[in-house]
């Protein structure tokens, strides 16, 4: 499971693709946000400054400042301690962010539990095997397949290689070029026969 976070902060955005958007959190987790869904919720009015943000031109424009979401092309007017008044470009807390998110799918961690699940049936092991072997539960290796837990590196390798006898490989290779130069990790476990 994830830890959970006191003060949820945004690390990363991993992509945009309209009004929905994926980012990391402190905590780990890839998590979506569907500003759509996420603007009715609150009840954005359709001329308010933060509506700007449904045309999806403006909203790619979405920046990373501060741990949180920033559109420096849409500006909101705040109130200082003297009574003045600034213009800074528009954000939403994290915190509301983490409200209205929702846990992102992780390809790589659906492929896990099913190697993990095709490996264990191979070997002609039952979960309750599995477990044994590996030091861990029948309840936990049940949730792992069936892509209902997260699975610690460390617990990862404990069922591939003591548990399952298989040998495990993780190869981090450069991803598809961006302007921010990230790197995607791509985990691969290699099950030799």
């Amino acid at each position: 499971m994830r830890r959970k976070i006191s003060i949820p902060r945004i690390l990363k955005i991993n992509w945009v693709d309209g009004l929905v958007i994926s980012v990391v959190f402190n905590n780990g987790e890839s998590r979506k946000i569907d500003f759509t869904e996420m603007f009715y919720k609150i009840g954005v009015k359709p001329n308010s400054n933060e509506s700007k943000l449904l045309n999806p031109k403006a909203f790619r424009k979405v920046e990373l400042q501060n741990n949180t979401l920033s559109w420096s092309n849409v500006e909101q007017l705040i109130t200082l301690r003297d009574g003045g008044k600034t213009k800074v470009p528009f954000e939403i807390g994290a915190d509301i962010l983490f409200k209205y998110s929702k846990p992102e799918v992780s390809e790589s961690r659906i492929k896990i539990g099913n190697l993990i699940k095709e490996a264990r049936l191979e070997s002609g092991m039952t979960q309750q095997q599995l477990a044994l072997i590996s030091g861990t539960t029948r309840n936990y290796i049940s949730r792992i397949e069936n892509d209902r837990s997260d699975i610690e590196l460390a617990t990862l390798w404990k069922i591939i290689e003591t548990g399952l006898g298989k040998h495990m490989e993780i190869v981090i290779k450069p991803g598809i070029a961006s302007k921010d130069h990230r790197i995607a990790k791509k985990v691969r476990s290699h099950f030799p026969a």
